[in-house]
């Protein structure tokens, strides 16, 4: 996936605009918000929960080396093949070469965010393997040519109206006066479309919600049962996991999976949840011949003992970017790569590199809502204020902010000629803006007037009237 993250800000000004778009989004409170709430509310432990998942996922990080090596010779041990990948590009070869060994001209996959961010279905394609996505939102924007604009709901910005668009566009042996307007209608459809593919495929490409060192096992949670068709009937089984999706033991899964569904979709419990430990064994009765994990780096060692080190603990539920009235407004495409809302805010930068994402952390109101429903409690807002620190301190900010910073740290430090200007300003400004109550334009704050007045000050400024009611 080629990053935009550069053009955030064209991007978002072109979300504000779309309004197809406003509408798929405006749907997020009713679908998520409300649901997470009510679920945790059902749960008297879930905070007690959230902190023992924090403490699993700092414990295996704090010992990642260690876990990483006993998960290795389980996976093993059970019959399967690790495999390591510095980097993207690792990644890609790695998954050709297994799939050119197996003879494979279609490949399943269900839904993977490493996928994604190691663009496997381009690479395979250039090769001449046909890759199919199976998940019903990851095959929506996979008929759309998009990247999913969501951790967990992919096609969450496109409307009933342009699925069945799409959906006309690409079965064209279906009639074309079919009814398309409901859900079920479409699901149906898609079902009937891949039943096919998954029969056919070659090698099966899933992603994985945790690793257990105890066992080898991966896991996967899904809606659809897409995941255990994808890992099931191919002769092949592929899992792309990044080096952090690591825990301990069966029981922290079990700890962490009661957070997750919770906060992603409000349900206590995914609707599948697949543990697969291995390939097929003589008593099975279905499964891969072979079964190989595809580990990722990718840049995630060199966050381990930094300030951004907690950012590990994700688990990619998409509470944070569910409740961000950023991303609320301008959805997921607009950060311009794989990990989007405050999370990708926070990742995009230490993976991709602060040039081509150091606007991501600036895009946020720091009103604090995407620590408060983490389930790993991962202080967001304050890794974001550590990237645009970096961002200062290298001098990749515009030369016009950088000065005005410099302008208010002067005044910051002289608090007496701090209140003075206060004062002086707002008294002009509220003379200057008495007729109307509020500026259609103003020098200096063309980011706020473009889209909204400016209201006119009123009365004393802040300070004045806090030192007024007994402040100090």
């Amino acid at each position: 996936m080629q990053a935009t993250s550069r053009t955030f800000k064209e991007n978002a000004h072109r979300a504000l605009r779309d309004a197809d778009l406003q509408v798929a989004l405006a749907k997020m409170k009713q679908g998520f918000v409300e649901r997470r709430a009510l679920a945790a509310a059902r749960l008297p432990e879930f905070e007690a929960l959230r902190d023992q998942g924090r403490a699993i996922k700092d414990h295996t990080l704090a010992h990642l080396d260690f876990y990483l090596t006993c998960f290795e010779e389980r996976v093993t041990e059970a019959g399967g093949h690790v495999h390591w990948a510095v980097d993207a590009e690792a990644a890609q070869d790695i998954v050709l070469e297994i799939c050119r060994k197996a003879g494979a001209r279609t490949v399943t996959k269900g839904k993977s965010m490493i996928g994604e961010e190691i663009a496997i279905n381009e690479h395979l394609a250039r090769h001449g393997i046909e890759p199919v996505e199976t998940d019903l939102g990851e095959y929506i924007i996979q008929l759309r040519d998009e990247p999913p604009s969501h951790l967990i709901a992919p096609a969450i910005h496109v409307t009933t109206k342009q699925i069945a668009a799409s959906f006309r566009k690409a079965h064209r042996d279906l009639d074309p006066a079919r009814a398309l307007e409901e859900p079920r209608t479409l699901l149906a459809e898609a079902r009937g479309a891949l039943r096919d593919r998954f029969l056919k495929a070659d090698v099966g490409i899933t992603g994985a919600n945790f690793l257990i060192a105890e066992t080898g096992s991966t896991v996967i949670v899904t809606n659809e049962g897409n995941g255990d068709l994808t890992q099931t009937l191919p002769r092949v089984h592929i899992v792309l996991a990044s080096l952090e999706k690591l825990v301990p033991t069966l029981e922290d899964a079990s700890t962490i999976l009661r957070l997750l569904a919770r906060s992603a979709t409000g349900q206590e419990f995914s609707v599948y949840t697949t543990f697969s430990t291995g390939p097929r064994r003589a008593p099975d009765l279905d499964g891969p011949d072979e079964f190989h994990v595809v580990l990722l780096d990718n840049g995630r060692s060199r966050m381990l003992g930094t300030e951004f080190q907690e950012m590990l603990r994700c688990i990619r539920c998409g509470a944070c970017l569910n409740h961000c009235p950023i991303y609320q407004s301008v959805g997921g495409h607009a950060y311009g790569w794989v990990y989007t809302g405050p999370m990708g805010a926070v990742l995009t930068p230490a993976l991709i590199g602060l040039e081509e994402a150091g606007h991501l952390p600036n895009a946020s109101t720091f009103c604090g809502r995407c620590e408060a429903v983490c389930p790993m409690r991962i202080p967001l807002p304050r890794m974001m204020r550590h990237w645009r620190e970096r961002e200062f301190e290298r001098h990749l900010q515009p030369q016009r902010m950088r000065a005005g910073l410099k302008a208010w740290a002067f005044l910051a430090r002289r608090p007496a000629l701090y209140r003075l200007g206060a004062r002086i300003a707002a008294k002009t400004l509220g003379l200057a803006g008495r007729r109307r109550g509020a500026f259609r334009t103003l020098p200096l704050a063309q980011g706020w007037t473009m889209s909204r007045d400016l209201p006119a000050p009123e009365g004393p400024t802040f300070q004045a009237q806090w030192r007024a009611r007994g402040g100090r």
